[in-house]
């Protein structure tokens, strides 16, 4: 024992006070209507059955989005930035990234484009709403768009095989089916570019008698392909052209490389497409959509291989493909044209 142990003070039978204060009273907790659990005021669905909180005055300014990530195949909602004349100031961009959950210097960078991009992808209409009232409470002029908005499940981009063209308009042959629609060019309204990069990543490990693993055999394989969405008027169809999958012999002078076919393809077609509008921004602002819209990362088994007796590997593959992103940002800048237009015609 210690010589000062006379002045060590004995427990009594009050309980003990806590040594840091607690984050919120219970007057502030907000009871789940469903469950009848106490949440704190900050949270918009419950944290034990994720039932919808009520909001009241007193809890609406404290109310905090959770931007917690939402998987591809998940409906979502996201917020896009509407560019404005007056960029933000330091103390605003620092504001924003706190409630984003972002690096400020990510943020200036997606702001710096020019162009509406996405800020954040929410799980509830709920969220993105909180999310842009609190934007618009620091300036920043956001809309909600939606992945139902963007069709990404209902209608995915259609691959063409070849297509036939001449003075009036083109004739796209798809791949699945043989079935072929007839696009008059001042029909074409938008014409959108990027490339599409997809790794794929084998590795077989072999577990050793000290329970280790060992790599006994690793392959990569990547693709790079420059890709053109076509968007019409009538059929709404997402047409895709893949310069490594398609059939240029509607060209009347064709090249020895895919891409300089693909480039002298695009080139007539913008040529022949006068009032359709040209996309090609992708590629400089790939990495901007990262924090909102994230290339996608699959791993995956390939099972148990019995290579010799007593020895056993497993393989694994691990894919990472930026397609999904590519697709949301043709079909936002499709989205946002579409609005623009009903804009226009209504407030004629």
């Amino acid at each position: 024992m210690p010589k000062d142990n006379e002045n060590i003070l004995f427990l009594g039978d009050e309980p003990l006070s806590p040594s840091e204060p607690l984050g919120f009273t219970p007057d502030q907790m907000v009871r789940c209507e469903e469950c009848l659990r106490a949440n704190p005021p900050t949270r918009l669905s419950c944290l034990y059955c994720a039932a919808t909180l009520p909001v009241n005055e007193n809890t609406t300014d404290l109310i905090k989005p959770l931007l917690s990530p939402v998987e591809n195949w998940a409906q979502g909602f996201n917020n896009i930035f509407l560019p404005q004349a007056i960029e933000p100031d330091s103390e605003t961009l620092s504001q924003a990234a706190r409630l984003l959950k972002v690096d400020t210097n990510e943020l200036s960078r997606v702001m710096g484009f020019g162009t509406p991009l996405p800020l954040a992808r929410t799980a509830t209409f709920d969220e993105a709403s909180l999310v842009t009232r609190r934007l618009e409470a620091l300036g920043l002029q956001t809309r909600i768009i939606s992945d139902e908005d963007l069709a990404l499940k209902e209608s995915p981009p259609v691959r063409l095989r070849a297509m036939t063209f001449d003075k009036v308009g083109l004739t796209p042959r798809r791949i699945s089916d043989s079935e072929e629609y007839r696009i008059s060019w001042n029909k074409l309204v938008l014409l959108v570019t990027g490339r599409l990069f997809n790794q794929r990543v084998e590795i077989s490990e072999r577990k050793s008698g000290r329970g280790e693993s060992e790599i006994v055999d690793a392959s990569e394989f990547v693709t790079d392909e420059v890709v053109l969405d076509l968007y019409a008027e009538q059929p709404r169809i997402n047409f895709r052209i893949s310069a490594n999958g398609f059939d240029f012999s509607c060209l009347t002078e064709k090249k020895m490389i895919a891409a300089e076919n693909f480039a002298l393809l695009l080139r007539t077609i913008r040529e022949k497409a006068t009032s359709a509008d040209f996309d090609e921004s992708y590629n400089s602002c790939r990495q901007a959509l990262e924090i909102a819209w994230p290339a996608g990362s699959q791993t995956g088994s390939r099972g148990w291989r019995r290579q010799r007796p007593g020895k056993i590997s497993i393989g694994a593959v691990t894919e990472n493909s930026n397609e999904v992103q590519f697709t949301r940002y043709s079909r936002l800048r499709y989205c946002l044209k579409v609005k623009s237009s009903s804009d226009d015609v209504g407030t004629q």
